[in-house]
């Protein structure tokens, strides 16, 4: 892959590592697959994620909302109900993040086979 200027990294100004490092967590593209049919709560994304630690599923939705691809709604009630939904932005995101998804699913197995085959070097000693 070539790097063009308008994807360059330097130390001030990356677009790879700013936006595709919150993307490419453990947690991101799950919480965005979770939302891509609609709106839901907080316990429904946890139930969708089942693994996902409610103090964790808080802090990638947080950061979701920062970034811009997910909104926060909360209702007047009691108990508060919040909702939270896909914004344009994030719906942007679906195509590529699918075709991710596919790719993972398609290789899976290529992949598990590769880690189990995969010897490490020897360790190499300064002199």
């Amino acid at each position: 892959m070539t790097l063009h200027k308008s994807t360059a990294c330097d130390a001030d100004h990356c677009p790879i590592r700013d936006v595709l490092g919150h993307i490419g967590d453990r947690w991101t593209v799950l919480v965005l697959k979770a939302l891509e049919p609609g709106t839901l709560r907080f316990g429904e994304i946890r139930h969708v994620i089942e693994d996902v630690s409610q103090r964790m599923l808080a802090q990638t939705l947080r950061r979701l909302e920062q970034d811009g691809l997910v909104s926060r709604r909360v209702h007047p009630s009691i108990p508060p109900r919040v909702d939270y939904t896909l914004t344009d932005l994030g719906r942007s995101l679906m195509e590529p993040i699918g075709a991710m998804v596919d790719w993972a699913v398609t290789h899976h197995e290529d992949v598990r086979a590769a880690r189990a085959a995969w010897v490490p070097p020897p360790s190499h000693t300064a002199l």
